[in-house]
């Protein structure tokens, strides 16, 4: 197995990228939702940065990047945030799918969002925007998060919970 260096700092453009892509899910999903009206799309947006606030709050408080610049840029906005947690309550996470969830949200929201709006009135640009946000929530994830971020993350190396749960599917495949 090929040992990679971890970073005690990610380079700008891994942190630009991160967010570039995490916003763009974000306005394509705002996007859909408002053609289903303002009162769904304003709450997602809502949703979202709740979302970003209690991972500031819950983990990144506790991470080895707290005050550092990690591959989202988190580490350091926590800092300016909130008070510097315990590093052991980071390691000794247990999390499971339903944990996730919330954050599966962001994505299933518009997509079911969207495919309603296709039975009301079908539109193209709705599809492909459907389609762009599958590609970006699993796809585009699984790239940034694979090739740019936890392979380099040194809290992967100290302990991350979400390592674990996915080496726990990984690993029970045989």
């Amino acid at each position: 197995m090929e040992r990679t260096t971890c970073l005690e700092d990610y380079p700008i453009s891994t942190v630009v990228l991160f967010n570039l892509h995490s916003i763009s899910i974000w306005i394509i999903g705002a996007y859909i939702l408002s053609g289903l009206g303002l009162a769904l799309a304003i709450p997602y947006v809502a949703y979202c940065l709740a979302i970003e606030t209690s991972v500031l709050r819950n983990s990144c408080r506790n991470c080895y990047y707290y005050g550092k610049v990690c591959f989202s840029g988190r580490g350091r906005l926590c800092a300016l945030l909130f008070k510097k947690g315990d590093p052991k309550k980071f390691i000794d996470k247990e999390i499971s799918w339903a944990d996730i969830l919330p954050d599966l949200l962001v994505s299933i929201f518009p997509i079911v969002g969207g495919i309603v709006l296709l039975t009301i009135s079908f539109s193209w640009l709705t599809v492909a925007l459907i389609a762009i946000l599958l590609f970006l929530s699993f796809g585009g994830n699984a790239i940034i998060r694979g090739n740019l971020a936890c392979k380099y993350c040194k809290q992967r190396e100290i302990g991350c919970p979400a390592q674990k749960l996915f080496e726990r599917k990984t690993g029970s495949r045989g």
